[in-house]
């Protein structure tokens, strides 16, 4: 058992670690963005779907939920190489509006 006394403390002084930061910090929409939203709904209505087709044990249906969402996936993959995505173009120009966040 380590002596965790005042003493003991006031010898054994604590070090402290440094802390290295980014040389950039990131943008701070905080994934807010036409990508990331698009991406959101269109997986959450996907596993919707796919819960229903489980209750009442659709197998076609579940295929179809299972599509939805990968298509959601796809399109928010496509739509954050337009620019649409964190730190693109049209999220840039649209963060840097008066008022926006």
């Amino acid at each position: 058992m380590s002596d965790q006394s005042l003493a003991h403390r006031a010898q054994n002084v604590t070090r402290t670690e440094t802390v290295h930061l980014p040389p950039a910090t990131p943008p701070v929409n905080h994934g807010k963005t036409v990508a990331g939203w698009t991406t959101t709904y269109g997986v959450l209505v996907g596993g919707v779907v796919m819960s229903v087709a489980v209750v009442f044990a659709l197998v076609w249906l579940f295929w179809v939920g299972l599509g939805v969402a990968l298509v959601a996936l796809v399109l928010g993959k496509v739509l954050q190489g337009m620019g649409y995505g964190q730190g693109g173009v049209h999220t840039q120009s649209r963060d840097g509006r008066p008022g926006a966040h």
